[in-house]
């Protein structure tokens, strides 16, 4: 099983089959509006526009289970990355990426790439931690996502690669980017 077997929604509703992006590296990202980390966005069409040429795609979904910091509707959340982000790279249907209602597609992503704990030498990872401890406890255990902005790496062959938690920019992540690419 690959991430191949997998479909989404779209904004529009239709479903999209994962085997659209067969033979791409693939950034998977669950994403929010409202978020500290928002401003990711801008990084992440840094790193498409840089890498697109040689087979990077950015998937990014929207999710409001986190602080109610994605309360639109999918076509806004949509509108709000291409408006204030200049986002290029797909943006589909807001979805659950924890709990009972997670779709199949965040299921699997966990399952192959767990959580390896929080960073807390680095400000943000304790800064999420700190939170999460205070406000949403059940989140720190397991291996479901913790935060927005959690990203996945796929490689050519849909195998999921590598996790990267919130609080790791994407700017971090571009050596990787180029080794996988």
């Amino acid at each position: 099983m690959s991430i191949y077997n997998f479909k989404v929604k779209a904004v529009d509703g239709k479903e999209v089959s994962l085997e659209e992006y067969k033979g791409k590296v693939l950034i998977i990202a669950n994403t929010a509006s409202k978020c500290g980390f928002t401003p990711q966005y801008e990084d992440l069409q840094k790193l498409y526009s840089k890498y697109k040429k040689e087979g990077l795609e950015i998937l990014g979904f929207p999710c409001n289970q986190f602080a109610n910091q994605e309360p639109g509707t999918s076509q806004e959340a949509q509108s709000f990355c291409t408006m204030n982000y200049g986002v290029e790279f797909p943006i589909f249907a807001k979805i659950d990426v924890r709990g009972e209602d997670v779709i199949p597609l965040f299921k699997y992503l966990t399952d192959k790439a767990p959580h390896q704990g929080f960073d807390l030498d680095n400000p943000n990872g304790k800064l999420i931690y700190s939170v999460l401890s205070s406000k949403f406890p059940s989140y720190i255990h397991g291996d479901s996502i913790k935060w927005n902005f959690t990203k996945f790496v796929i490689g050519r062959d849909g195998e999921v690669l590598k996790r990267f938690e919130p609080y790791v920019e994407p700017r971090d992540m571009e050596g990787y980017i180029k080794e996988v690419l």
